[in-house]
């Protein structure tokens, strides 16, 4: 097999923003699937916010990417060569593929592989809204969050890859939708495109203020992206029983000072609330049952999704600081190739 693979590997711990030469950018050939490999050319890969703590060694929910290995990344591809069973040329997946050009799984790797069907969907959407994006935003919302008609859902990066999924599932479910994003161009679009009740520009206008008019009542849930002083002001706001759900903390992720904790973490007391952090990964077991009904209703018009994708898989360094810029406008992703 004439094929030549070009990856990035990890070659620093970053201190700060991760920078180009915190990677290398190397090539070597492709070759041919052993028993139970199979071998995936890469059409788009998946940029997210969790990259950057996967770069840290130390205790987290995965291990850290070593120094030399191919940095780890979710996308979507098609299958080329194929000795797994499961598997046959012409096959669409999504997975997690790596930083790469072509990625060779191994039997084991290859059974997170899910096969999707572009003629459905176009296949970024199986990246997002119905990929690991939409589940993070389903059982946040609907799990830890146990978000109920009637009640206000307030979302910070509603102009985010999971945060606008986290505001339309909450207006399904008959919920209030209160977005907090940066920009006025992204706070229209969650509420005239994706119909949030109101959304709150943290560049331009005073987010406790906006709150308390927006919140009358308090916030029932809060699904938090962001950390930092907006969940801070976020707490000082809650409704009593409320529940307040930690998918990340986007503003914190880069810090060289070390993270920042809630100073207003009493407000859990006082008004009988909770604070419960949570990875995807827990749920599993039930991805098919989410995906089920992300994709019914997709289907009938209730979801929609909205995909940032930058061509060029050398841009992968540059690429991925917009997340932590503010400047990607829905599901971050590079397109590697065609399909």
């Amino acid at each position: 097999m004439n094929l030549v693979n070009h990856q990035f590997r990890l070659a620093a711990r970053p201190v700060g923003l991760p920078k180009r030469n915190d990677w290398n950018y190397v090539e070597e050939p492709v070759r041919d699937p052993g028993p139970g490999e199979v071998l995936i050319k890469v059409l788009y890969l998946s940029l997210d916010p969790a990259m950057r703590g996967w770069m840290n060694a130390g205790r987290s929910y995965i291990a850290p990417v070593e120094i030399g290995a191919v940095m780890r990344a979710g996308g979507a591809g098609r299958v080329i060569a194929s000795a797994n069973p499961a598997f046959t040329v012409g096959d669409h997946v999504t997975g997690v593929v790596g930083v790469q050009e072509y990625a060779l799984m191994d039997a084991q790797s290859a059974k997170g592989l899910v096969k999707v069907d572009p003629k459905l969907l176009p296949l970024p959407v199986y990246v997002s809204a119905l990929g690991l994006t939409g589940l993070t935003a389903y059982f946040g919302l609907l799990e830890v969050g146990q978000a109920k008609a009637g009640d206000t859902v307030v979302v910070s990066g509603a102009a985010g890859a999971t945060g606008m999924v986290v505001g339309q599932i909450a207006k399904i479910k008959g919920c209030r939708a209160v977005g907090i994003a940066g920009g006025t161009e992204k706070c229209n679009y969650v509420v005239n495109d994706l119909g949030f009740d109101a959304c709150i520009d943290y560049k331009s206008q005073n987010v406790a203020e906006e709150l308390r008019k927006h919140c009358p009542k308090g916030v029932n849930v809060y699904f938090d992206n962001v950390g930092g002083e907006i969940l801070d002001t976020v707490l000082a706001q809650l409704a009593r029983g409320a529940r307040v759900v930690i998918c990340g903390a986007i503003s914190q992720y880069n810090s060289t000072t070390g993270f920042r904790g809630p100073s207003n973490y009493m407000s859990l007391l006082v008004n009988s609330a909770r604070m419960e952090g949570f990875v995807v990964f827990n749920y599993a077991a039930r991805y098919p049952e989410a995906a089920r009904e992300l994709a019914g209703w997709m289907m009938a018009g209730k979801l929609k999704s909205k995909e940032d994708i930058v061509e060029g898989f050398q841009t992968f360094p540059e690429t991925l600081l917009k997340l932590f810029r503010g400047e990607n406008f829905g599901k971050l992703m590079i397109k590697v190739a065609e399909a």
